[in-house]
């Protein structure tokens, strides 16, 4: 039986009114006589009615977060995150998909407006400048992309963390770098092609498109990628990877064609998923602090639902020296060794 605010009214002797007023801690009601409500209704079992209470006091405290591939193994990461803090703030998560049609996307968005959530957090790289209306006047974050001044963001500098990739292949002694890209309509994909051209061209190395070959953030782009740079044979003795999932991919392809990592082809990734660290060899990978990335958006994102000032945040990346570098001590005019030439 489902215990009502009549049901503690009538227990009680007092009016419907008086009563909401205690259990929901509004003034009205001596202090005496609001506990006593209070312990009437807990002996009675008396549950609080959270659509209700929602509507008198304009907020669900739901927020809902939208990602583009929950099956990518960054993405549980950064939920944990989110949900931490999120229970922290007695907030309800809801996970959805985030499309990337930006017309599904925004009916995405609209039916969260409806449902009264509180604010939203989205994490939908290929967006742009022409997104500043995206959260019509519900509170929202950017995740892992940096804002475009509508709303506040938390990221990390993605073109500096592939400078760092590319630039530790160059300290080891690599002259002529492959770039396995990521999907060509995400802005992320640009910014980490962008930090590996600077840190070539800064050492007067060739980051030519012929030293680009194309991949889809998954294992399976990245496997298909180093088939072209295996094929190729182009005195490339180092890949970096656009992130951690292509480069397992193309540790796969070299594991496959009998191509050794690191000795006759070194790799890097971006990204510091925890598979990162049980592939063999462990690979060494340019780590954005994937945690913490979801748990300062949702403190953002509670600070604007409270109206508190909010800014963007850019958070630090670290090179995790795995084993799959080594230095290469030649002039650059090799090839790695290739089990599949043809």
């Amino acid at each position: 039986m489902v215990v009502t605010v009549y049901d503690v009214a009538q227990a009680t002797g007092l009016s419907i009114a008086s009563v909401s007023r205690a259990l929901n801690g509004r003034p009205g009601v001596s202090a005496a006589t609001s506990e006593r409500i209070v312990k009437i209704a807990a002996d009675m079992g008396y549950q609080p009615n959270e659509v209700a209470r929602s509507l008198v006091a304009k907020a669900t405290q739901t927020i809902a977060l939208l990602v583009p591939d929950i099956t990518n193994p960054f993405f549980p990461e950064l939920v944990k995150g989110v949900q931490s803090v999120a229970d922290e703030g007695d907030q309800l998560l809801l996970l959805l998909d985030a499309p990337s049609d930006p017309h599904r996307l925004a009916d995405r968005l609209a039916a969260l407006r409806r449902k009264q959530v509180d604010g939203v957090i989205v994490v939908a790289s290929e967006l742009d400048s022409a997104d500043d209306d995206l959260f019509h006047g519900i509170p929202g974050v950017f995740l892992d992309r940096a804002g475009s001044g509508s709303a506040p963001s938390v990221s990390v500098d993605q073109e500096q963390a592939a400078h760092l990739a590319t630039r530790h292949l160059i300290s080891r002694g690599h002259r002529r770098i492959a770039h396995v890209l990521g999907p060509e309509n995400l802005a992320v994909s640009a910014l980490r092609r962008r930090g590996w051209e600077r840190a070539c061209h800064e050492a007067g190395l060739p980051a030519d498109d012929d030293l680009v070959f194309h991949g889809d953030f998954l294992e399976e782009g990245g496997f298909h990628a180093a088939e072209q740079i295996l094929d190729a044979r182009d005195g490339i003795t180092a890949v970096f990877a656009a992130n951690d999932l292509s480069a397992i991919g193309v540790l796969a392809c070299c594991a496959a064609r009998g191509v050794s990592v690191p000795e006759d082809l070194s790799v890097i990734g971006l990204d510091g998923i925890e598979l990162a660290r049980f592939t063999a060899p462990a690979l060494t990978t340019v780590a954005q602090p994937i945690r913490e990335l979801g748990e300062r958006a949702c403190a953002l994102l509670l600070d604007v639902i409270s109206g508190a000032p909010a800014g963007d945040v850019v958070l630090p990346v670290r090179l995790i020296d795995g084993a799959s570098v080594q230095a290469h001590s030649g002039d650059g005019g090799g090839s790695p060794t290739n089990g599949g030439q043809r």
